[in-house]
């Protein structure tokens, strides 16, 4: 029986999923298969993963369905005692995924390991400590004051220690931890407790979606596990930075709905608003600047975005 199966949903990222399927190819122990879904790029992906890696089971859509059903297509077909959701803009270092597997075989009420994630920036410090530096990939679960603040204009006027704790900053970076949650980038997840509590929730199309699995891991009793002995590189958002506008309605749609979900309708809907309202803020402060003259192409685009947004009501599917 296969150790470990890979998932690496891709979207335009050719030559980043190149080298993230060149870091694992190699590798023969834990015994690892590997699939790729590609949700319809148009750079030469699924040739490139045919031609340069024959061994890799290719799944290629004929739209793009997002990150989760994307991650479920290749779950569903997945034979690993365990899989790793990974994402294409990452570099796996030396045997961070025997690590994984290791660990989650050694503790047997673990059902999610993430790995340590680490920033490419190496190069601008060569030798130095603390490079690369540590991507944060742990977090606590948000609450409603966390949503209000994280990720928003509002982010710099947040109380320290409210975001200090969803970051879990009062942990140093290199203790293996139990935590809430870890980033989709690399998440991986016990055959078991997947068939406990089911796959990703597809009413998400991308972000948050592995918070809310980790919640219901965590809600079935299973452990997550942060473990800084596993290190991955994450070059991170390159496929999202190609579409910056959606990417701003998806991050707040996921919040929403995620908030929906587990704090219940009126929670959501609050959350919905305050962060309508956060665009309208914006879309005022860019408006003023175009009057001005300030930098008027960005103005312009910018503005364009925000009416976005705000037109789709950062509604999404509810659940």
């Amino acid at each position: 029986m296969v150790d470990l199966s890979v998932v690496v949903v891709s979207w335009n990222v050719r030559d980043l999923l190149r080298q993230c399927l060149a870091s694992t190819s190699d590798l023969q122990s834990p015994s690892i298969e590997t699939i790729v879904v590609d949700n319809v790029s148009t750079d030469g992906s699924a040739e490139m993963v045919r031609t340069e890696f024959p061994d890799v089971r290719l799944i290629v859509n004929t739209e793009n369905r997002g990150f989760p059903a994307a991650n479920n297509q290749g779950i569903a077909i997945a034979e690993g005692r365990y899989v790793l959701i990974l994402n294409p803009d990452t570099e796996v270092i030396d045997d961070a995924l025997a690590a994984m597997v290791a660990y989650a075989d050694e503790n047997p009420d673990v059902g999610v390991v993430g790995p340590q994630l680490l920033n490419d920036d190496a190069d601008k410090c060569p030798g130095a400590d603390g490079c690369p530096s540590v991507q944060s990939s742990r977090r606590r679960f948000p609450t409603l004051a966390t949503a209000f603040f994280e990720s928003t204009w509002l982010q710099p006027c947040a109380p320290r220690r409210l975001l200090a704790r969803y970051y879990v900053q009062d942990q140093p970076d290199d203790a293996t931890l139990d935590v809430d949650w870890v980033k989709g980038a690399a998440l991986m997840a016990r055959r078991e407790a997947i068939e406990q509590v089911g796959l990703m929730d597809e009413g998400y199309f991308m972000y948050s979606e592995e918070l809310d699995w980790c919640k219901r891991f965590k809600d079935a009793g299973w452990r997550v596990v942060y473990l800084p002995t596993a290190q991955i590189v994450h070059y991170g958002g390159k496929s999202s930075d190609q579409v910056m506008t959606s990417r701003h309605i998806h991050f707040q749609t996921s919040k929403v709905r995620y908030f929906h979900k587990f704090h219940g309708r009126f929670v959501g809907e609050l959350l919905r608003w305050f962060l309508l309202g956060n665009y309208v803020w914006q879309l005022g402060v860019e408006g003023a600047k175009w009057l001005v003259g300030h930098r008027r192409p960005l103005r312009a685009e910018r503005i364009a975005a925000y009416r976005r947004v705000l037109q789709s009501g950062l509604r999404g599917d509810r659940p």
